[in-house]
């Protein structure tokens, strides 16, 4: 059966924005802002403190790997000795490639090994909502080494370097919600997935997104009464069934017009809608244009 998760990630297309090798010594504060993109991060050794607006502290240590798919800010700092309040870090790039933080010249104390990716799916804001905000993995030595290997290949000039990071990117995103998947995280497809009622309804769902699902259908899937589906789902995914099913046609409906392989008919078809003119009339009220004339608009070649 289709792997929801799977689809989400590869439609997001991620690319890497840069990644760094980061030595810190002593007590240390660095800030960023408007950062508007995918966060990630590995303790390669030592100890150090997240900060993230909205959410308690985060402490880690030596093989901890974490990632916040959409970030804004954030603040790493010491633990032991703790910053000044008033102390801020500008990590320094040295001619090694290694940015580091405090004294020059100190043996480093905290290593990490961090990384920024954006999303070239247009339809990221939508598909990263479906995600957890924030995913913590203690000790797990393969995100370790993905995300050196997304470095290493991100810094390379090899053929089809771009092809490789993406897909090194799909496997470490992938691989970190996998490890991160926690029964009491905030609403979201990953927590979707891993409930035993919620989840064969999500999958039946992305299996066959053209049938004609109704709410007593996809209890039945789920093994419970139409109202305790409805109320379940809503409050594990974070929105109600038909409008995810919705919404999720909907991501795949502009996949398809901006690749250009399938004409509305086909697309029509595919996402469960009977004729080209009831699919037109509602990815229009969905999208706020025409099928056609999104398509003409997006397409991956880039020509109208």
């Amino acid at each position: 059966m289709t792997d929801p998760f799977s689809e989400i990630i590869s439609l997001l297309h991620p690319q890497a924005a840069y990644s760094k090798l980061s030595h810190a010594s002593g007590p240390f504060r660095v800030r960023r802002d408007d950062v508007n993109e995918a966060f990630y991060a590995s303790v390669l050794f030592g100890r150090t403190c997240l900060e993230i607006a909205e959410k308690e502290p985060v402490e880690l240590a030596a093989g901890d790997f974490v990632l916040i798919p959409a970030v804004k800010s954030f603040t790493f700092s010491s633990i032991n000795p703790p910053p000044p309040d008033d102390q801020l870090n500008h990590p320094v790039e040295g001619e090694d490639g290694i940015f580091r933080i405090g004294p020059p010249d100190a043996p480093p104390e905290v290593q990490q090994l961090i990384g920024h990716c954006t999303f070239a799916s247009p339809d990221a804001d939508l598909l990263v909502s479906l995600l957890p905000d924030l995913v913590v993995v203690r000790g797990e030595g393969r995100l370790e080494a993905l995300s050196g290997l997304v470095r290493d290949e991100a810094r390379a000039n090899r053929p089809a370097r771009d092809v490789i990071v993406e897909h090194l990117l799909q496997v470490l995103l992938i691989e970190a919600f996998r490890c991160g998947t926690d029964p009491n995280a905030t609403a979201g497809l990953l927590r979707g997935l891993a409930d035993l009622r919620i989840g064969p309804a999500l999958r039946a769902m992305h299996a066959a997104p053209a049938h004609n699902w109704t709410v007593p259908e996809l209890a039945k899937e789920a093994g419970l009464s139409r109202s305790a589906f409805f109320t379940q789902f809503d409050l594990i995914i974070g929105r109600p069934p038909i409008g995810y099913l919705m919404n999720w046609r909907m991501t795949l409906a502009k996949h398809m017009l901006r690749s250009g392989g399938h004409n509305i008919a086909e697309i029509a078809t595919k996402i469960g809608y009977g004729s080209s003119s009831a699919f037109s009339t509602a990815f229009t009220r969905y999208a706020g244009l025409p099928p056609a004339r999104y398509a003409r608009s997006n397409s991956v070649d880039g020509t109208s």
